[in-house]
């Protein structure tokens, strides 16, 4: 019984308070990154496309035009919210949130900022306690970031077909196979990070690539980092992927039925996915909290703690993947949905599996007494590397026979 009712040494201590303040404080940080980054993403984005089309873009309320998202989310919040006849009332309710928690959660995981140098592993030092700056650092971290990207797929499905309507059902299957289609190259190019960190947890993956002296973005061959930003870009349906809510068609997809709220909590959700996506392709390749290394040397930012630094470099390295994605949506037209489709599973695919098994032969080849492994996986690799590129040649040539005999397809 006693072993049962034993106080943590904390609490002996008389800093039993301290543990609770600090997870509050990373609470209320990560809801304070999650609703002022979504709003600066709005506002980002709007201002970015205007400068590349030649317009000024918000520019009234706020300086700069920085309250014009607040202002749009106060009007849908006191907008008049309705529930269709034939809706699913509860399911309807719960649907947005679905799609709008999870993007929340993911930033637990997620190192903000730290120490990372001298083997330190991110810990620094709060109230006289030594913490990690991020909400939660449980050992299978990146399984709990894929679980939570999944969960978003049922609230999209489930607002389609909750919504009691033909169009949202059939927009919400539309969304939902593209999430899926993209899951599988998402996975693979991740599996070439946890391959060569050989850790499930965010903090050490960035622990190791600060003692590999090289971030994952080249230990792994850079494509796996390429897959995982056109997987990423597809499952967050940015342009050009934005087949979900397509404007040339007259509703606007699985959220047709949703206002006020409902509509403000998935406009919200898509925002928010994109700077969560980012900061975990920052976490995952570009060393996370790390600083930017020249040879051997850091580039440190004078006069300010270390961990204070960790933060402003992650903040950076986000802004530059925000920025991508923003170029991406005032730059690229939208593919067709077949050409989606190819992509995703006959050259992405394929293409991640390949050069993951190359990956795994050249991490057998570092052992000794194992050079026979080392050929016969590289020789597997080549081989599946040219049987998929048949395949997809032979895919390509297929639909271009279909489309020669069927006509242009609208």
């Amino acid at each position: 019984m006693s072993g049962l009712f034993a106080f943590d040494p904390l609490l002996d201590s008389g800093l039993k308070w301290t543990p609770l303040v600090i997870v509050a404080l990373k609470v209320l940080v990560v809801f304070g990154v999650g609703l002022v980054g979504t709003m600066f993403m709005v506002w980002f984005e709007r201002k970015v496309i205007a400068g590349m089309q030649n317009r000024i873009g918000p520019n009234k309320a706020g300086p700069w035009g920085l309250l014009q998202t607040l202002a749009d989310g106060m009007k849908l919040i006191f907008k008049e919210d309705f529930l269709p006849n034939r809706a699913d009332r509860f399911v309807y309710r719960l649907a947005p949130f679905l799609a709008f928690v999870p993007a929340f959660l993911v930033w637990s995981v997620i190192p903000l900022g730290g120490d990372f140098r001298d083997g330190k592993e991110g810990i620094v030092t709060w109230f006289g306690h030594q913490t990690k700056m991020q909400l939660a650092d449980p050992p299978v971290g990146i399984l709990l970031v894929l679980a939570l990207s999944s969960i978003a797929v049922y609230g999209i499905m489930l607002a389609g077909w909750a919504s009691g309507s033909k169009y949202p059902l059939l927009g919400a299957v539309r969304a939902s196979a593209q999430m899926v289609s993209y899951e599988a190259a998402l996975g693979l190019s991740l599996a070439a990070v946890l391959l060569v960190s050989g850790t499930l947890s965010t903090s050490g993956i960035v622990n190791i690539q600060q003692k590999l002296g090289d971030w994952h973005v080249v230990a792994t061959g850079f494509l796996p980092f390429v897959i995982f930003i056109i997987a990423a870009t597809a499952e967050l349906n940015r342009p050009p992927f934005d087949l979900v809510e397509a404007e040339q068609e007259l509703v606007g997809g699985f959220n047709t039925e949703y206002s006020a709220f409902g509509f403000a909590l998935f406009f919200l959700a898509e925002f928010m996915n994109t700077i969560t996506m980012s900061g975990v392709i920052v976490t995952l390749f570009m060393g996370g909290p790390q600083p930017i290394r020249i040879g051997d040397f850091d580039m440190d930012i004078p006069f300010i703690n270390n961990g204070i630094e960790g933060t402003l470099w992650f903040i950076a390295k986000t802004l530059v993947f925000l920025y991508i994605y923003v170029w991406f949506r005032a730059t690229l037209p939208r593919l067709r949905y077949d050409q989606l489709m190819d992509l995703g599973w006959k050259l992405l695919i394929p293409v991640s599996l390949g050069w993951f098994l190359m990956l795994a032969a050249l991490k057998t080849g570092r052992d000794p007494g194992t050079d026979w492994n080392v050929w016969l996986v590289m020789g597997v690799s080549a081989a599946a590397l040219f049987a998929c590129y048949g395949l997809i040649m032979w895919a390509l040539k297929v639909s271009r026979s279909n489309r020669e005999t069927q006509g242009p397809v609208y």
